[in-house]
């Protein structure tokens, strides 16, 4: 793994935060995948796929427990996944978190089946409308330690609009400081997949990743357009290590060849927090 032994130094020496690699296990139609996230709609055909896994979900889970890389998600993107999730989870029970169609009402039963956190998006907009009565609903049934919020979101000319039901709707929900405080309030991390350039490997959202620093008083995942293994590097530099990162379409561990799985490991125990 090439990190400048300059940067290595000073990241070292100022005992403070430092961002961490996230893993994650996307799953679609009962798979692990890799998709280009904008082309997640209803319509099969217009999907791009990336990558589609011939290991199960529990190899992936196994190997991040494996090397202990904690505080990753599972996605159910769409239905067909529950039973794929499930095995996931199994194989590090309370090790990893699970989003896609999580509800007031299923989210203890995740929980009961071994995800460490639940991740809800689409349940808080009903309407396409947030419901700051429905996060306080939920978070006062697990419990804020257990609940993490996805505000995945496009970009609208200078600032970001949670976008729900697989990344196609756009809510009128701007992230911003204020919001973001409101919800901290009610959830223990927030998760932010950059949806306009999720799956590109083009490189992430630099301004998303700055501003989730200096906004998000709790921990914030950030996801989208990771490329290269210096990308770590660079969102600790932007966030001043207060945001991690979750790589996929570029990892080598999902049929990429931008970033090495072995040096995001190698990565993490250096600068574990």
């Amino acid at each position: 793994m090439k990190c400048p032994v300059g940067s290595k130094r000073k990241m070292a020496d100022d005992h403070q935060k430092v961002t961490q690699f996230r893993p994650c296990i996307d799953l679609h139609d009962g798979k692990v995948k890799q998709i280009v996230g904008g082309t997640l709609t209803d319509n099969e055909g217009h999907l791009q796929t990336n990558f589609i896994a011939s290991h199960r979900p529990g190899y992936f889970a196994s190997l991040y427990r494996k090397d202990n890389l904690t505080g990753g998600h599972v996605i159910k993107l769409g239905p067909g996944n529950d039973a794929a999730a499930e095995e996931a989870l199994a194989a590090w029970p309370d090790g990893l978190q699970i989003g896609g169609g999580i509800t007031i009402d299923n989210a203890i039963s995740w929980l009961d089946k071994g995800a460490s956190k639940v991740i809800v998006t689409s349940w808080l907009f009903p309407s396409g409308e947030f419901s700051m009565e429905r996060l306080h609903q939920l978070s006062s049934l697990i419990g804020k330690e257990q609940l993490v919020i996805d505000l995945s979101c496009r970009r609208q000319k200078n600032s970001w609009f949670v976008a729900m039901n697989k990344w196609q709707t756009v809510t009128s929900l701007e992230i911003s400081k204020e919001i973001l405080h409101q919800m901290s309030q009610f959830a223990s991390e927030f998760l932010v997949h950059a949806a306009d350039v999720e799956g590109l490997c083009k490189g992430i959202d630099e301004e998303l990743v700055k501003a989730l620093g200096q906004w998000s008083p709790i921990p914030c995942t950030y996801a989208g357009g990771g490329k290269d293994i210096s990308d770590l590097e660079l969102v600790n530099r932007l966030s001043g290590g207060k945001v991690d990162l979750t790589f996929g379409s570029a990892l080598d561990l999902f049929g990429g060849n931008g970033v090495r799985y072995a040096d995001c490991v190698e990565w993490n125990r250096m600068y574990s927090r």
